[in-house]
């Protein structure tokens, strides 16, 4: 897994976390989900590429991701090592390149490179059967995007067997699928590569000029070489217990807008994103902490006097008290506090923030340990949010620790 990743456009959710440690959904990291298909595949050999601010990443996975080492599984972390020289990680394919020594000590057949900072459910067996009943050298997770969206992604090209006939990294100009219009096919940034295939395009790609990247470099180059390089079409993925409304279902919440949405697509009564399938886990670790509590039930004397703990539409984590406040629509971290006539809305609470007396907050992400005093409002008024906060396609984020006074 790479696991490196700075999440610039996520700023400021990563300056102090790297992008696969930002919390999602209340009580995961975005890496959970990653992980969570790894484990749920019966792939139990993974190792954790990290670089870019990893502490609160690395705690993470070893709290909480231990594997039964006597069986010979783990979920290990491996740190950038400069093995190569005195350099950091150049790119996705050098960041492999410079831990060799991970694949090379185990002997596999096969090794699937995947993000840790994408949410998605993907049984990666039906993948790797895919990549051998083909006997690709490499195989890529593709999914449609729109054309509009699709220069952030590298867009593929494919003919009939689904062989992958060019491969294009961040085009200004997507290309249409055909029969498609208004679509392109995306790269999901997933691949499977036979063994001795991978450690030969990383060191060709390494003694180059080359941005040692799987999507600028080594995925084009195999293309334009007649390597057999295949797509693997993620919308035909079958996870058992699943609604319909899931199926294709991928979203790289590189932005403040998308991971907003990604969120808020989880309180939906039939949610895009399902968290309660048990035929399919979603694990984390978290802390032993007491159930949520909602108390107050005071109607008070009328319309907005009344002192009840009233969640509608939302998430609520372990130890989060709604004691005479209301959120909707709003997903609360744990060990967050939602004081007497506080109105909470479209908004993602992270841990330990405390919500004062009559606050009115709505579209904002408040990182954790903030306090937010009595009466504050964010969301109200788009000149004063500006000056004190960052705001992003509508969205305020208060940052981590942030001190109103």
């Amino acid at each position: 897994m790479l696991a490196g990743g700075e999440g610039r456009r996520l700023w400021p959710l990563t300056a102090d976390r790297a992008k696969p440690a930002v919390p999602m959904a209340g009580r995961y990291r975005l890496i959970d989900f990653v992980l969570s298909s790894l484990v749920n595949s019966n792939l139990l050999q993974i190792k954790v590429l990290t670089q870019y601010k990893s502490d609160s990443l690395n705690t993470h996975i070893a709290r909480g991701w231990r594997l039964p080492a006597f069986l010979d599984l783990y979920v290990e972390v491996v740190p950038a090592q400069q093995r190569t020289g005195a350099s950091w990680f150049k790119g996705s394919a050098d960041a492999i390149y410079q831990s060799l020594n991970v694949i090379t000590d185990e002997e596999p057949d096969y090794v699937a490179v995947f993000g840790g900072d994408h949410m998605y459910k993907m049984d990666m067996r039906q993948m790797v059967d895919a990549h051998i009943s083909t006997d690709a050298d490499a195989t890529v997770a593709v999914i449609p995007v729109p054309v509009d969206e699709a220069r952030a992604f590298g867009i593929l090209e494919v003919d009939d067997r689904g062989k992958v006939v060019s491969f294009d990294e961040k085009p200004m100009h997507p290309r249409e699928m055909p029969g498609r219009p208004g679509w392109a096919l995306a790269s999901m940034g997933n691949y499977i590569f036979s063994k001795g295939l991978l450690l030969e395009e990383l060191t060709r790609d390494a003694s180059g000029d080359s941005a040692h990247d799987f999507g600028r470099n080594i995925l084009p180059e195999m293309v334009a070489r007649g390597r057999d390089v295949y797509a693997y079409d993620f919308s035909q993925n079958e996870i058992p217990g699943s609604h319909p409304n899931e199926r294709g279902y991928w979203r790289d919440v590189g932005t403040i807008a998308a991971y907003w949405k990604a969120n808020m697509d989880l309180v939906k009564v039939v949610p895009d994103f399902d968290l309660y399938n048990p035929r399919w886990p979603l694990r984390t670790w978290t802390r032993p902490l007491p159930p949520a509590k909602f108390v107050f039930a005071d109607p008070g004397d009328g319309p907005g006097h009344a002192r009840m703990g009233i969640a509608t539409d939302s998430l609520v984590s372990e130890g989060s008290i709604i004691s005479g406040g209301r959120i909707d629509r709003t997903i609360l971290s744990p060990r967050v506090r939602i004081n007497s006539f506080a109105y909470v809305e479209e908004s993602i609470i992270l841990d330990d923030v405390d919500i004062g007396r009559h606050c009115r907050i709505r579209r904002a992400i408040i990182d954790k340990g903030v306090h937010v005093p009595p009466h504050t409002e964010i969301g109200y008024d788009p000149e004063a949010d500006a000056r004190r906060f960052t705001v992003s396609d509508g969205i305020i984020v208060v940052p981590k620790g942030y001190n109103f006074v």
